[in-house]
């Protein structure tokens, strides 16, 4: 068990992410993984998930295996580029996304069938609202 905990904080080590409020923005810093990603624990309708921040994503996207155990319905098929070639997804609506208290509300999102994993790629549809900086082996989301 000790083990397996020392493994996940190595894979996703912002487990839990604290907000910090300045002046008017809200801001959240993650440190990166030893893979080189910034992985973090959030909220999708309150459910507690694991986002993987993807500047090459245009929208948000779920592993359409998700889609039941988050409560998300299957919109309309559309076609999708990726890294691993030309797809399909289907829209979905997320009523509430969360990353730490900085909470954005119904976005457009996909799910994707040809994600296998649980995390859930963080798109520029989020990202675009936010300011990013990167330093070092941390990255600043600031809205």
């Amino acid at each position: 068990m000790l083990f397996d905990n020392i493994l996940d904080s190595q894979i996703n080590p912002n487990q839990s992410v604290n907000t910090v409020q300045t002046g008017s923005h809200q801001e959240i810093v993650l440190k990166r993984n030893r893979h080189g990603h910034y992985l973090f624990n959030g909220l999708i309708d309150d459910q507690v998930v694991t986002f993987l921040v993807d500047t090459g994503a245009t929208t948000t996207s779920i592993p359409e295996h998700l889609s039941t155990e988050l409560g998300l319905k299957k919109g309309y098929r559309f076609p999708v580029k990726t890294a691993n070639g030309n797809s399909f997804a289907y829209s979905t609506t997320i009523k509430s996304l969360k990353l730490g208290k900085i909470e954005f509300n119904n976005v457009n999102a996909s799910l994707n069938p040809g994600l296998q994993g649980y995390e859930i790629l963080l798109g520029m549809d989020i990202l675009k609202n936010m300011e990013l900086v990167q330093r070092g082996d941390t990255l600043i989301l600031k809205k």
